[in-house]
């Protein structure tokens, strides 16, 4: 591989495994995500979505092989929970380990996440969707050459959760990250991502470029197809509408 090639790598994974016990979780798998790529994650539950995640994320030291694990020095992890310090304020949650100095760049990212003006209010008086917003801030302030994102609108009710695809959508396209989201929907991943993996009892058992420009729309057929492969690959009957 030529040297530039490489270089445009944000995430290189070679043969890694992951085992609690006798039990595999990660079975001796191989990714790459380029610079700026939006990749989604999906499968089902316990086949290692979030064991994969905590590993980039250098959360793990236990996974083993005999390969390798190569991310960017500047990452960042949204999850589920916003994870906020109920004793700090947004400004101070967002700005966290940054000092005086990430006052200012943390303001900004408050306005890009439309909390302009909330800085002094405390988690306990933000909605669930304004927490995850100051979890985003806080995490692009740092401006993270990987974003990784463990079902972060998993817990948000179905209108705030399409809010948050595109203001993630939008902050994606601004900052360019690559970004490894962690989701168990379908139809998010294919709203959101570049490119969809499917994991299955350890293994990579899809890869499926998202090749639709411009807003996604359920109504598009292409999304209608790439849905049912998904889903069938999932082990979902395709006819089974309730199944997203």
């Amino acid at each position: 591989m030529a040297p530039h090639a490489r270089s445009l790598k944000a995430v290189e994974v070679r043969r890694l495994t992951r085992r609690f016990g006798d039990v595999t979780i990660l079975d001796d798998l191989d990714l790459d995500i380029a610079q700026g790529e939006f990749v989604a994650l999906l499968g089902k539950s316990g086949s290692g979505k979030s064991t994969f995640l905590r590993a980039l994320a250098g959360l793990d030291y236990e996974v083993d092989g005999t390969g390798s694990l190569r991310t960017p020095e500047k990452l960042s992890v949204v999850f589920q929970d916003a994870r906020l310090l109920p004793w700090r304020s947004v400004i101070q949650n967002v700005t966290l380990g940054l000092g005086g100095a990430g006052r200012e760049p943390g303001r900004k990212a408050l306005e890009e996440v439309g909390l302009a003006g909330r800085e002094t209010a405390w988690p306990i008086q933000l909605s669930g969707g304004e927490q995850q917003r100051v979890a985003l801030a806080r995490s692009l302030v740092r401006e993270p050459a990987l974003l990784l994102a463990d079902e972060p609108f998993g817990a948000l009710d179905a209108l705030t959760r399409l809010k948050m695809h595109d203001l993630l959508r939008e902050l994606c396209a601004r900052h360019r990250p690559a970004v490894l989201l962690v989701t168990h929907d379908v139809d998010e991943a294919i709203s959101l991502a570049d490119r969809i993996l499917v994991l299955d009892q350890g293994r990579l058992v899809e890869d499926l470029k998202v090749d639709i420009k411009g807003r996604r729309s359920h109504g598009d057929p292409r999304f209608g197809a790439i849905r049912s492969q998904l889903l069938s690959r999932l082990g979902v009957d395709v006819d089974d509408r309730s199944a997203a």
